[in-house]
């Protein structure tokens, strides 16, 4: 790991815009910033939390004679422990010009700084005790969310709500192992301070909010990741048309040969600020073409992985669902919305059977409520709400660790295991949540770098 002595300097703002932000970090920070920024006041003798207008200057150059100005710019003062990474930071405002940007990092860098890895600045929050771990990760998904229900479940975890959670339980247990240790300290009076049944009651009820946790990371990392949509029915019913309509563009092959789409294309939309990830799938059908048996065996693998299913169904074979109709296998947590397309051409008097859409995708005709059934798949209200969900899978297998090791502790509850042993599988409950936040628990090196490592520079 690079040293956390260094002070770093990153960009903080993507390239291109008409403003660009530089952070800079460290001890050093000020001092640093003020071989090359001149303004009115030095920025070493500023107060925290306030801006100063000023100019960068090459001083190599002016010490030859030769001055040169190289943008003027607003520096934002933040002092220690009070800023985002806990150390003296200065944010640098200057024009979005690619060339301003590289030579101001480059006086930086030769005036003693350090470019920043990935996600150095948020790992230099995390060590200072600023953030916790799962927060830290949040800032993460913050970043990369690009819809309402990803942002509000960042937001959450990055505020403290997931760790709040967490914090309780891992409390709850910490009271538990003392009221064990306590009856070690006292064992020559035979003393017995944690009542095995309300033991037992705690120990369960703590189990049930960590299956919980466990239970929300599906819809959690779906939300986070996109919720997977299969597109799937016969050939020639509308697939690629149904993706093309709800993309507004021929993103799709659209051929009236069937068999035309052999690969699953995967397409994200936004529907009321929740994404989904659309697959549209090859047609199901009998045949001896190899290419399309291949493209009919990963539809099925489309269908085991989607959290929603398409099936549509062509109207104008009415009610001949041998034509029309494939039978598909689904899993019960998943849910099916059947979809009559081309509803336009459907024989005369067809009715549609209950609980059934119709659209026309190449109308339009009907996709309105096609969406609205989609978006009513997914409930929110709890991420908006704040409620703790799981979207992580490093925090999911954590859970799942700490849920098998505290059924352990369950069964030596009544295999009547000794206070010491007890006591060690409850700590082994803490640790498993511990690595979650970071708190309480030990975190290898090769772990925090390849968190973040996801990290973009500058953040």
């Amino acid at each position: 790991m690079l040293s956390d002595h260094d002070t770093i300097v990153a960009p903080a703002t993507a390239p291109g815009g008409a403003i660009a932000v530089i952070r800079v970090s460290g001890a050093e920070a000020l001092s640093l910033c003020d071989r090359i920024f001149r303004g009115r006041t030095p920025l070493a003798e500023a107060a925290p939390y306030t801006v100063h207008y000023g100019t960068i200057v090459d001083a190599p150059a002016a010490e030859a004679g030769t001055p040169r100005i190289v943008d003027d710019v607003l520096a934002a003062v933040f002092r220690a422990p009070h800023s985002y990474t806990g150390e003296d930071s200065v944010e640098i405002s200057c024009h979005g010009s690619s060339y301003i940007v590289a030579e101001i990092l480059r006086l930086l860098t030769d005036a003693g700084g350090r470019m920043a890895t990935p996600g150095e600045f948020t790992m230099r929050a995390y060590l200072a005790g600023k953030l916790d771990l799962s927060q830290a990760e949040a800032v993460g998904d913050l970043i990369a969310a690009s819809s309402r229900a990803a942002h509000a479940l960042a937001t959450n975890q990055m505020r403290g709500g997931y760790s709040s959670a967490l914090e309780a339980l891992r409390d709850r247990l910490l009271h538990l192992t003392t009221l064990l240790e306590l009856e070690l300290d006292f064992s020559e009076e035979d003393v017995e301070f944690a009542d095995r049944q309300a033991l037992r009651d705690t120990m369960e009820q703590i189990d049930r909010e960590i299956d919980r946790l466990c239970s929300s990371f599906a819809w959690g990392n779906a939300i986070k990741e996109g919720i997977a949509v299969a597109i799937v029915g016969a050939p020639n019913v509308g697939k690629s048309t149904l993706l093309n309509r709800l993309l507004g563009e021929e993103r799709a092959l659209v051929s009236e040969i069937a068999g035309t789409t052999r690969d699953v294309i995967e397409e994200c939309i936004n529907i009321d600020g929740v994404l989904f990830r659309f697959l549209d799938t090859a047609g199901v059908r009998a045949t001896d073409d190899r290419l399309e048996r291949m493209g009919i065996e990963r539809t099925m693998e489309s269908i085991r992985r989607a959290q929603v299913v398409i099936r549509l169904v062509d109207a104008r074979h009415g009610s001949d669902q041998d034509q029309s109709a494939p039978q598909i296998e689904t899993r019960p947590d998943q849910r099916v919305l059947t979809v009559y397309n081309k509803m336009d051409a459907a024989p005369e008097g067809f009715r549609l059977p209950e609980g059934a859409l119709g659209i026309s995708a190449r109308r339009g005709e009907g996709i309105d409520a096609l969406c609205e059934a989609l978006r009513n798949t997914v409930d929110t209200e709890g991420v908006y709400h704040g409620d703790p969900v799981v979207s992580n899978s490093r925090h999911y297998e954590a859970l799942t660790a700490a849920r098998k090791s505290l059924a352990h502790a369950l069964e030596g509850l009544d295999a009547a295991l000794p206070t010491d042993l007890l006591s060690e599988e409850i700590r082994e409950v803490i640790r498993h949540l511990g690595e979650i936040t970071g708190r309480g628990a030990i975190t290898p090196d090769d772990i925090l770098k390849n968190i973040f490592s996801n990290f973009c520079i500058g953040k």
